[in-house]
C-alpha cells in the first residue's frame, strides 16, 4: 500500500470510528474488492455496508437486552413438548410469545406443579421479548425479595425498586415454593403496584390464588389486592400434568 493510500486508509478509518460505524469500517476493503471483482456498483456497495452495519447493530442491542435481563440459560418455545401436560393452553401460551400485551401493559400468571415447564416457558419469553427489542428483568421472587429487603435496610430501596419497575416487562420465577415474611410481601406489592397499568409482569406459580395469603405471611388483603392489579389487565394460563423431571421413573 502506498503511503497516501495508507493515510487515507488510517483517516478513513478514524472517521468511522468517531461516527460509531464500527462494522463499516472492519468489512469495507473486503466489500470493495469484492465488488471490483464483481463489477458492483457503488449503490450495491453502499446497501452491503450499511446492512452489515444494521446487522451488526443489531445482534449487539440483542446481546446487550439478555445480558441485562439476566436471563438464565437460554430455553426456546420450540424445546417445550406442548403433548406432555395433561392440560395446557396452548393458545395462550403462544399468544403470550407475540409479546403484544407488553405494550398494552398486561400480565400473565402461568400456574402449575413442580415440573411442569413454568420456568422454561417464563425464560424463553424472555428471550422472545429480547429479540423484540423489549426491555427485560428476570429473576426468582425471593431473590427479588431478598434484594429489596437487604436495600430497604440500607436504605437503598427506592434505588432497588428502580430495577424491578423500569423494565418493560418483569418475569417473576417459583412464586410460593418459599414463605414470604410481611416484610417481603409488602415489597412485592410495592413492585405490583408501581407496575400496575405501566408495566407488564408474568409470575410463575405453583399456587392457585385461594392459596396466595398463605405465601404473603396469611395476609389474605395483601393477597387479594395484588391479584386484584396483577389480573385486571392479565389473564390465568392453567397447566396440569405430572413432573416432567420424573416421567422416565413412572416403571420405578
Amino acid at each position: 500500500m502506498s503511503e497516501p493510500h495508507r493515510r487515507l486508509h488510517e483517516a478513513l478509518l478514524r472517521d468511522l470510528n468517531e461516527l460509531r460505524l464500527h462494522q463499516i469500517a472492519a468489512s469495507y476493503r473486503e466489500v470493495l474488492d469484492e465488488a471490483a471483482r464483481k463489477n458492483s456498483s457503488m449503490l450495491d456497495v453502499l446497501a452491503t455496508l450499511f446492512a452489515a452495519e444494521v446487522t451488526a447493530r443489531r445482534q449487539k442491542a440483542l446481546e446487550r437486552h439478555i445480558r441485562q435481563a439476566r436471563l438464565p440459560r437460554r430455553k426456546t418455545l420450540e424445546e417445550y413438548d406442548f403433548t406432555f401436560p395433561k392440560r395446557i393452553p396452548k393458545q395462550g401460551i403462544l399468544r403470550l410469545f407475540d409479546c403484544e400485551f407488553v405494550a398494552q401493559h398486561g400480565c400473565a400468571i402461568l400456574i402449575g406443579g413442580t415440573g411442569t415447564g413454568k420456568s422454561h416457558l417464563l425464560t424463553a419469553l424472555g428471550y422472545t421479548a429480547c429479540e423484540k427489542a423489549i426491555s427485560v428483568e428476570f429473576t426468582r421472587v425471593i431473590d427479588m425479595i431478598n434484594q429489596l429487603t437487604t436495600a430497604q435496610i440500607n436504605g437503598t430501596l427506592q434505588r432497588k425498586l428502580k430495577e424491578y419497575t423500569r423494565p418493560q416487562l418483569l418475569l417473576l420465577d417459583e412464586l410460593g415454593y418459599l414463605p414470604v415474611d410481611k416484610r417481603g410481601a409488602d415489597l412485592m406489592f410495592q413492585v405490583v403496584a408501581a407496575r400496575y397499568e405501566s408495566g407488564s409482569i408474568v409470575i410463575t406459580t405453583n399456587r392457585k390464588f385461594r392459596d396466595w395469603g398463605k405465601i404473603f405471611d396469611v395476609d389474605n388483603t395483601l393477597a387479594t389486592a395484588m391479584i386484584d392489579r396483577l389480573m385486571h389487565h392479565g389473564e390465568t394460563l392453567i397447566i396440569e400434568g405430572e413432573s416432567y423431571r420424573t416421567k422416565d421413573k413412572g416403571d420405578e
